[in-house]
């Protein structure tokens, strides 16, 4: 059957793959056995397990436990090769990706470059509260949290002290849940006899959502015992409350504003510069409107997958920006593409299948919608917990984050308190800040 292709198509195809997140990952390994040259072009050299960041930015997990070399994830795979650059352009006549010093020629193309989180127009509020999609992300958030309670320590006002205890995170889905929950335990229970001078249980976590309720796409009641259940753990949860201003003081709302010194966002994602390079039409977040079978309106060899792209789900709704369907999307890309070298007909349109919502908050405490079926507490905890256990296999051992868990789990502790790294303003004085155009 291979040497049959080759020939039919008189040499082998050049797949080039923008993004190695979920969806690229997964239709690049799909591609394995194909008859086609397989190029992943990233800006950085891992593979991120994003849904797992928040545990990094709260200590429960090392970043060496949720990344993993883009090399090492394809060295057993001959088809594959593996390039770090910033792409810069794409040239849809000339079938050319342009990249930092090179081009890389395509004969199909799979944009999954993702997205990154938005300020709605405020990008100002980023120096004050990062958001959480990158591992520098994850990491700069640890340092802030674990920094604003050793300044904490040598406050030398009540006023400051209370300050420097005060946590807002901004934005009521699954980041803003998941990170408020898991700093409460982190203040209330794992830090609670590391200080003298200062109680960590006596910090404030606030939750601050513009929506009439936390975690908009569970069903209402899950919203109401996901609330509970952050309450319980001592968070103050503030929902119909639209954030007007972040500085370094504080947040300001209408009504109020509270003096803290630590702000984490997670209110919203963007897709930047997509729009620009395909020419495309995008929504409002800068997703590209795509075609049923993914492909970009016009370009049947250029297919958009995951965060970046548009794609209809049911009820007026599209498809979630979740790992899952970006894995659902890249292998369907890919089982397309194969389909294309055998001659085959025009595959059925891509069709989602949703396997569940799932959310954390804190130890022992989850949600979960499986539509008929919702579950809540510690058993919705466990599925939680095994579910991403199962994501990790094949892209990192599995095994060293069940067992970080486990012995969180059992000793209440948070084994990754390290404060390292520099402050924004020092990386820019340093000329590190990164955030580039590429992939």
């Amino acid at each position: 059957m291979r040497s049959e292709v080759v020939d039919k198509m008189g040499e082998r195809r050049k797949v080039v793959i923008l993004g190695a997140g979920f969806g690229g990952i997964a239709a690049a390994k799909a591609l394995k056995a194909a008859p086609v040259d397989v190029t992943i072009i990233d800006r950085r050299n891992y593979h991120l397990f994003q849904p797992l960041l928040y545990q990094v930015a709260t200590a429960d997990l090392s970043p060496a436990n949720i990344a993993w070399p883009i090399r090492g994830i394809f060295s057993r795979q001959d088809n594959a090769s593996v390039l770090m650059s910033d792409v810069q352009a794409i040239d849809l006549d000339a079938q050319v990706v342009r990249c930092a010093g090179m081009e890389v020629a395509y004969d199909d193309l799979i944009v999954a470059t993702g997205a990154r989180h938005s300020y709605f127009g405020n990008d100002h509020w980023a120096e004050h509260a990062p958001g959480l999609k990158r591992l520098n992300d994850a990491t700069e958030v640890r340092r802030r949290v674990l920094y604003a309670f050793e300044r904490a320590e040598v406050a030398e006002t009540v006023e400051e002290q209370k300050k420097r205890l005060t946590f807002v995170i901004i934005g009521g889905g699954p980041t803003g849940v998941e990170m408020a929950g898991s700093i409460a335990e982190l203040a209330h229970v794992a830090m609670r006899r590391d200080f003298r001078r200062i109680s960590p249980s006596d910090a404030r976590i606030v939750l601050i959502e513009a929506g009439d309720r936390l975690l908009k796409a569970f069903p209402p009641e899950l919203s109401d015992k996901a609330q509970a259940a952050l309450e319980k753990l001592g968070v103050e949860v503030m929902t119909d409350t639209r954030v007007q201003d972040i500085d370094a003081d504080g947040v300001s709302f209408e009504g109020g504003q509270i003096a803290a010194e630590t702000k984490i966002w997670g209110a919203g994602v963007e897709v930047p510069y997509l729009g620009d390079w395909l020419g495309a039409e995008t929504d409002r977040a800068g997703r590209v409107v795509v075609n049923p079978d993914l492909t970009l309106p016009g370009h049947d060899s250029v297919f958009v997958i995951g965060d970046a792209s548009k794609v209809p789900w049911r009820d007026g709704l599209d498809v979630p920006g979740i790992a899952p369907a970006a894995k659902q999307e890249g292998k369907y890309v890919a089982s397309l593409l194969l389909d294309r070298l055998r001659g085959g007909s025009r595959p059925q349109p891509f069709v989602y299948r949703h396997a569940g919502n799932l959310a954390t908050i804190g130890r022992h405490a989850a949600v979960a919608d499986f539509g008929r079926i919702k579950l809540s507490g510690a058993v919705a905890w466990f599925l939680w917990g095994g579910a991403h256990i199962y994501f990790l296999i094949g892209v990192r051992r599995p095994l060293l984050v069940a067992i970080n868990w486990f012995s969180s789990y059992m000793f209440h502790s948070k084994g990754a308190r390290l404060i390292s790294g520099l402050t924004p303003k020092e990386r820019r004085q340093k000329g590190e800040d990164t955030e580039t155009r590429g992939a």
